[in-house]
């Protein structure tokens, strides 16, 4: 098994006609994942690399036979639209990767996806990959590159960092470590899938052994993750690595999700409450290969 994708998935790229929506068209399908239709309004009646395009979600579920996840590749101001339409449209699992999507509008996404007992992925991800199964999104750039960098087993990786979701996943993969599924929760401050549920779905796929987390400072994620393991809802083992220990107070790292305000969010606040519950936290990223191994090991 897998999280979020496998070979199974029925997928529709909305923007697909768009240069983005082109370009990781062309990656997902080249990796195997099963995307079925396209959807951008007013091109109707076209064809995106084989693949039927329609004017909107609503034909494109009726028409294809049924849709299980959506891509988003638009411009940020109609994020919400698109997400809204494909929600009421029954899809129920949506991946939103562009950045800058106003934080009023992924709030009415959220309230809209809760109503219809949907989920979603960012905004601002790079999407989720299950190795030798499918991706979503445009994690690993070019299928050819994604097959040979992240190799198939029984490791999860969770990351709130873009860049560092495939340096992570790489990284293991060199060392002989396989790995279930990478997802990259997003960047921004409010995301559909934070490191909770994320962690919360590896608890429940029976291929994942251990989980390899990329936190960063800001949020309450990873203090929410700690409280998990507390209650004994997530039990396998964690490795963790917290970004951002030099970060001063109010200094933004790297993205909108990763500020410290005040006490909160701070690094030395992750890392003990962390270790508080047993998560094993490394403090040098060269280390978490290592550390994964060792623990595998044990378990």
């Amino acid at each position: 098994m897998s999280i979020l994708i496998d070979e199974t998935k029925r997928v529709l790229i909305q923007g697909i006609t768009g240069r983005e929506g082109m370009s990781r068209a062309k990656l997902m399908m080249e990796y195997g994942t099963k995307v079925v239709a396209g959807c951008t309004p007013g091109k109707g009646g076209e064809e995106v690399l084989g693949v039927p395009v329609f004017d909107t979600v609503e034909e494109a579920v009726k028409e294809s036979g049924g849709i299980d996840v959506s891509v988003i590749f638009v411009p940020a101001p109609i994020v919400k639209n698109a997400a809204l339409e494909a929600i009421e449209a029954g899809v129920k699992l949506l991946v939103l990767v562009p950045d800058r999507v106003p934080i009023y509008d992924v709030l009415e996404i959220s309230r809209k996806a809760k109503e219809y007992g949907a989920q979603f992925l960012g905004p601002n991800t790079l999407g989720v990959l299950s190795p030798g199964k499918g991706v979503l999104g445009m994690i690993g750039g070019r299928a050819k590159a994604a097959r040979e960098w992240f190799k198939p087993g029984s490791v999860g990786v969770a990351s709130r960092s873009g860049g560092m979701t495939s340096s992570l996943a790489y990284y293991l993969s060199k060392s002989g470590i396989g790995l279930s599924t990478i997802v990259h929760v997003g960047g921004d401050a409010v995301v559909g899938l934070p490191h909770p549920a994320i962690i919360k779905l590896f608890e429940q796929d029976p291929e994942t052994r251990a989980v390899v987390m990329f936190g960063e400072i800001g949020t309450s994620q990873e203090e929410m993750v700690a409280d998990l393991i507390q209650n004994r809802e997530f039990t396998k083992p964690l490795i963790a690595y917290i970004g951002g220990r030099a970060a001063k107070k109010g200094t933004r790292f790297s993205h909108a999700g990763a500020i410290v305000e005040g006490n909160s969010g701070t690094w030395e606040g992750k890392v003990k409450r962390l270790r508080e519950v047993g998560a094993h936290v490394v403090e040098n990223f060269n280390d978490i290969p290592a550390e994964t191994l060792e623990l595998l090991g044990h378990f």
